[in-house]
């Protein structure tokens, strides 16, 4: 898990004037904090924390030298230059279920012979912070037209400390046949 060092943010600080001076407004809540905290974190962090995890990603933040086990529940951006506005972080807390979403991603897609088409890209669970699953990789080297990939089918999520919050037959992905590009043999004969 990674660690992002962050600081107390003054209350009274506006969130415009953070911006402008490079320090992207944050908010922690939730496991074993008795109240939310406001923490700051500079621009360059979030930008880059963001584009390495997302949500649901677990990440400890250092914050006065106290390390928070935490995941991060929502990031919001600007839409005008794509810097993250703002991140909320939950606590998380050892005993204490969590809700979160798991990430699936697809390696050698490129490699899919007919057309593959992804219904499920995250999953929605609960688990207890030990559990947790931020990413799971489908590999698809090999599979053929005619493979189905259900939320069943993959063992990441078939772990009796995970609920989840879609049924076991939901399809992940599918690969049918391409019907516009010939077969081999249509291929061969002309």
């Amino acid at each position: 898990m990674d660690i992002i060092n962050v600081e107390k943010r003054d209350p009274m600080a506006k969130a415009k004037h953070l911006r402008r001076m490079g320090i992207v407004p944050c908010s922690v809540y939730g496991g074993t904090l008795p109240n939310a905290v406001s923490i700051q974190m500079s621009q360059q962090a979030a930008n880059q924390l963001c584009r390495q995890k997302h949500d649901g990603s677990k990440i400890r933040l250092n914050l006065e030298g106290k390390l928070i086990p935490t995941q991060i529940k929502e990031f919001t951006r600007n839409f005008d230059n794509q810097n993250v506005d703002h991140i909320s972080f939950q606590a998380l807390k050892a005993g204490q279920m969590v809700k979160s979403v798991a990430h699936i991603y697809r390696k050698n897609a490129e490699n899919v012979r007919g057309v593959l088409e992804q219904m499920i890209d995250e999953v929605s669970y609960e688990s207890l912070p030990e559990y947790m699953v931020d990413n799971i990789t489908l590999d698809l080297e090999g599979a053929a037209p005619g493979t189905l990939i259900t939320i069943a089918d993959i063992p990441e999520l078939n772990s009796e400390h995970i609920t989840l919050h879609v049924p076991g037959d939901s399809i992940v992905l599918r690969i049918t046949e391409n019907k516009m590009a010939p077969t081999e043999e249509e291929a061969a004969a002309e």
